[in-house]
């Protein structure tokens, strides 16, 4: 009896599943590789012109970076396209794996320097997302995109979708005006929050595209415009509050504590609307719990040393009598950003 419970519990991933992985997997090779491509042509364009972290735009001619800057896109639709086959608490956690690609290849190429501590947080990262891979439900199959917006018009979606708006106004109009320069999570609440509903309607829009290249045209139905809408007003703002996050206080403060609290939001909408933990008994659920600790651990890690290499820092907010011009001009100098993206969907 408990071998069989063991089997139906460990029965392989669906073909879905696999596409998903593949494509998210890919999305960070690409988006890691990006880092890379573009840091060498700031460089390159900064020998001949004006440097970017002093206003300069000559890296506009400069067709290395515009190799990388298209390496990134095509990065960007491969995660886009995971959605659609694959649930967010498998594809949204790889995004890790670009830190990974990122930091090792600086260090072969750019020849930047790669602790002993963030080898060990690549490591972490590496072991967590195996964990996940290997736990993760099965993609729910889904027939239309008038499905996905029932499972959006359920009453504990709406509950959830109503606390995020509500946080988001407090933040905006209460908290940001008094805080927002001195405390790190005013910003990062708002991208996060938002991040979460971002996703969930990229999934949804991936889904429709799907189908509609399968044959069945889902741009008839108003819900595909709808769940198109809702993308680009969550991306302008997540946009927005990201920038203001960046400017205000260092990359390497911003970034893990962005890709947790947007992973574990955005784990907890698809969790709640495409009830992703339906079909997995609970040593399953731990496991994958487990697997995404696990990822925090080693992306902290990897931030963390990112630190100790360049010399440790006091505090995660810009020193005032640093300009932001010198600040930009030292971030292209430290090397490149272990941060999965400015934007994460």
């Amino acid at each position: 009896m408990a071998s069989h419970a063991w089997r139906d519990a460990y029965r392989g991933m669906s073909s879905d599943n696999i596409k998903g992985l593949i494509l998210a997997l890919s999305s960070s090779l690409f988006i890691g590789a990006s880092f890379i491509v573009k840091k060498k042509g700031l460089i390159k364009a900064g020998a001949s012109g004006t440097r970017a972290g002093v206003g300069g735009y000559s890296y506009l001619l400069e067709p290395l970076w515009w190799v990388g800057m298209i390496t990134m896109i095509v990065g960007e639709i491969a995660n886009f396209a995971a959605y659609a086959f694959a649930p967010a608490i498998l594809v949204t956690p790889l995004g890790a794996l670009s830190i990974i690609i990122s930091a090792v290849l600086a260090y072969i190429i750019l020849r930047e320097k790669l602790h002993i501590f963030g080898i060990l947080g690549c490591a972490l990262c590496v072991v967590g997302s195996t964990t996940i891979v290997l736990h993760a439900p099965q993609e729910r199959q889904i027939e239309s995109v008038a499905e996905v917006w029932d499972l959006a018009t359920e009453p504990a979606f709406v509950v959830y979708a109503i606390l995020v708006l509500m946080s988001v106004f407090i933040i905006v109009f209460l908290y940001i005006p008094l805080y927002g320069q001195t405390h790190i999570m005013c910003y990062i609440g708002v991208c996060s929050l938002v991040g979460s509903l971002s996703v969930m309607s990229v999934k949804a829009v991936g889904i429709a595209l799907k189908l509609t290249f399968s044959g069945m045209n889902q741009l008839l139905y108003p819900q595909t415009w709808v769940f198109t809408f809702i993308v680009l007003l969550c991306v302008i703002t997540q946009m927005n509050y990201l920038n203001k996050a960046l400017d205000t206080f260092n990359t390497a403060v911003v970034s893990p504590i962005y890709y947790t609290m947007f992973t574990s939001l955005t784990i907890l909408a698809s969790v709640i609307m495409f009830k992703d933990w339906s079909g997995q008994n609970p040593t399953q659920i731990v496991t994958e719990l487990c697997g995404f600790v696990t990822i925090l651990s080693g992306t902290f890690l990897l931030h963390k040393t990112k630190d100790m290499v360049d010399g440790p820092t006091t505090s995660g907010r810009l020193p005032k009598h640093i300009t932001k011009e010198d600040d930009e001009d030292d971030r292209s100098q430290e090397g490149t950003p272990l941060r999965r993206q400015d934007l994460s969907i």
